[in-house]
């Protein structure tokens, strides 16, 4: 489905768009309209997304940023906005994680969880927010993951993080209600992408999640474009501070 309302030529900044969920977002968002920043510290991907997109029609940039560097990503958000304007939309999207039970985790692997998943979209969300907040206007898609909302063995730092990212969805969409910003969190479930599957080597536990997702499969990241398109659209102008799962039925919640 094209046409939703309001992504017509709304200026979005994604990140992570440079492969997986982030790449499949940056389409969907581009052929509904939208102008579409890339950031993502994969610059070769994040340039082929880019070119997918022109090929196609649509109008897209990318930017080879590192996101937990809070002035790279400010001089990116800045580049950007000089070219198509002021920030409409954001989608945090990108993340990374590896397998390690908490007990064979160590420090050095924390903070690199943590940096990327919580305070690289706390760097983007502060940097594109303040400029929302002046305009009164915009609205921010987090994509988070069901690990943070029933927990996951061998994720337990990552999955703090997507629960810290829901909470505080949660919270700045009650801070920024009053001045027309939405905040909305989309939590995947296991998802056949390429962090999942450097996650899971061997195959074995895609083919042990197959057999519990109800609908019985992994989710794929042509799952999630649609819903975060509508969160940005001035269909879900009345929307905020909600976390949507998409996962097959794996986890189940209302």
């Amino acid at each position: 489905m094209t046409g939703l309302r309001g992504l017509t030529g709304m200026p979005v900044v994604l990140t992570g768009g440079g492969s997986g969920i982030g790449r499949a977002i940056a389409l969907r968002l581009a052929d509904e309209g939208a102008r579409v920043g890339i950031l993502d510290r994969d610059a070769s991907g994040g340039a082929e997304t880019e070119a997918a997109i022109r090929a196609a029609g649509g109008v897209a940039s990318a930017y080879g940023v590192d996101i937990t560097d809070y002035a790279a990503v400010e001089a990116a958000v800045e580049a950007f906005i000089g070219v198509e304007g002021e920030v409409r939309g954001l989608v945090n999207c990108a993340g990374w994680d590896v397998a390690s039970d908490f007990l064979d985790s160590d420090p050095e692997l924390w903070r690199k969880v943590i940096d990327i998943n919580l305070v690289g979209p706390l760097n983007v969300t502060k940097v594109v927010l303040s400029r929302m907040a002046r305009a009164e206007a915009g609205r921010i898609v987090s994509i988070a993951s069901d690990a943070g909302r029933v927990g996951s063995s061998g994720e337990s730092v990552y999955a703090a993080c997507k629960g810290g990212i829901v909470a505080f969805s949660k919270s700045v969409a009650r801070e920024m209600a009053r001045r027309g910003i939405s905040l909305n969190v989309v939590s995947p479930g296991p998802t056949d992408t390429p962090l999942f599957a450097d996650f899971d080597a061997s195959g074995r536990l895609a083919k042990a999640l197959e057999r519990a997702i109800p609908m019985g499969r992994l989710a794929r990241p042509d799952d999630f474009p649609g819903l975060v398109a509508f969160l940005l659209s001035d269909e879900a102008a009345f929307i905020t501070g909600q976390t949507i799962s998409v996962s097959g039925g794996l986890t189940m919640h209302g």
